[in-house]
């Protein structure tokens, strides 16, 4: 019996073994197979991989085809209604405000201009005083290039600035800062110091904001508060909805100030587009077309407080680099024939002092040749015109 059961067990285990070692066998079979299939997955996730970097990629590209593509058509566009307008009719007269300077819309258009003047603006006073701010109240200097523009003392004088507007300058005080993003961290900042405060204590604080609802009622209550007497600040963009469409005639806009150079952002695609166009196909270099733009731009901001000629305002260009010739030289001449050498590389306090005296003067009633009709060109100015062949 033993032997029996030890050989049963024997034959049982042997036959275990022999399961064993076909489990074993298949076992390797299907490893072989899950391997397989394992590779196979890894392939496939490896062409994925390659997929997903190549899909954004040819994205990319497509997108800037299609901006460089976008370009050279409105390009065009302008090209086409220029010229059909120029083989139609024997005279064109084109006229603005800001076409400084003259030359280089030509260039850009693609004809050739057959009279070009910058004729004064007549008006029966002096009602307007185009100022540079070149120093902030502790005499350091100010602007919003970009080694500076993060400066905390930059910002708080720029602030300063507005407060001493504010207790000079009667109505609406107006106010044009280079981005929305340096506006939001002017303010953050000025909120911090207590310049916000002290701002609010002497006249209503209105932002524009990039909703257009937001700023419409801004708007409203800022004309309400001139109404009424109060006095209000509106804090906005250059190139924002305000600075292209909305007037701060009579006593909605007494003072403008540009809070630096309101450059474009060169590191913008479309923008790199036009600029290499522009050098291409006109020779515009670079430097001349944002210099141009930039100041075109801060020109437009400063024009909205004149919109007739019972208007009366101060403009101020609150940024050091307006003292050089290569940004001056491309304002209007309407801006810079009344651009003093007295008002220019100002403080706070001088700007302060300055301010004080033309709101005075502007004040008192018109004196004898002042009133209506002193804006009409005399027999001198209209005959001189005509030998100029105007």
């Amino acid at each position: 019996m033993l032997l029996f059961f030890w050989s049963r067990e024997k034959e049982r285990g042997g036959e275990g073994e022999g399961e064993g070692g076909e489990r074993e066998r298949e076992r390797g079979r299907w490893g072989e197979r899950g391997r397989g299939r394992e590779r196979e997955r890894e392939r496939k996730r490896e062409k994925e991989k390659k997929r997903s970097l190549f899909s954004p990629l040819f994205f990319l590209f497509f997108f800037l085809c299609f901006l460089f593509s976008l370009l050279l058509l409105l390009l065009l566009f302008l090209y086409q209604i220029t010229r059909p307008v120029f083989a139609k009719y024997q005279s064109v007269v084109i006229t603005s405000g800001t076409l400084s300077p003259l030359d280089l819309y030509p260039r850009i258009l693609g004809f050739a201009p057959v009279v070009a003047r910058a004729l004064p603006m007549t008006l029966p006073r002096e009602c307007m005083l185009p100022c540079v701010l070149a120093r902030g109240a502790d005499q350091s200097p100010i602007s919003t290039k970009f080694d500076m523009r993060g400066d905390a003392n930059v910002v708080a004088n720029y602030g300063r600035l507005l407060v001493a507007l504010a207790g000079c300058v009667p109505d609406g005080l107006v106010a044009f800062f280079v981005s929305y993003s340096y506006m939001d961290a002017a303010i953050s900042a000025w909120h911090d110091a207590g310049i916000l405060a002290d701002l609010a204590a002497r006249k209503l604080v209105f932002i524009e904001t990039a909703d257009v609802v937001e700023t419409t009622l801004a708007l409203d209550n800022y004309r309400r508060a001139c109404d009424c007497g109060r006095g209000a600040v509106f804090l906005s963009v250059a190139r924002g909805k305000v600075a292209e469409g909305i007037d701060f005639d009579r006593h909605y806009g007494r003072a403008v100030a540009v809070l630096g150079v309101p450059y474009q952002y060169t590191l913008s695609r479309p923008l790199r587009a036009r600029l290499d166009h522009l050098r291409e196909a006109f020779r515009v270099s670079e430097s001349d077309y944002l210099a141009f733009d930039a100041v075109r731009q801060a020109a437009q901001c400063v024009g909205r407080v004149i919109r007739s000629k019972a208007d009366y305002g101060l403009m101020v260009l609150a940024d050091a680099r307006y003292q050089r010739a290569d940004k001056r030289d491309k304002l209007p001449s309407w801006i810079s024939s009344r651009l003093r050498d007295a008002h220019l590389n100002l403080s706070t306090d001088m700007l302060v002092h300055v301010a004080a005296g033309f709101m005075r003067a502007m004040a008192q009633p018109p004196g004898e040749g002042e009133g209506a009709g002193a804006g009409l060109l005399s027999a001198e100015q209209a005959n001189a015109l005509d030998a100029s062949g105007l």
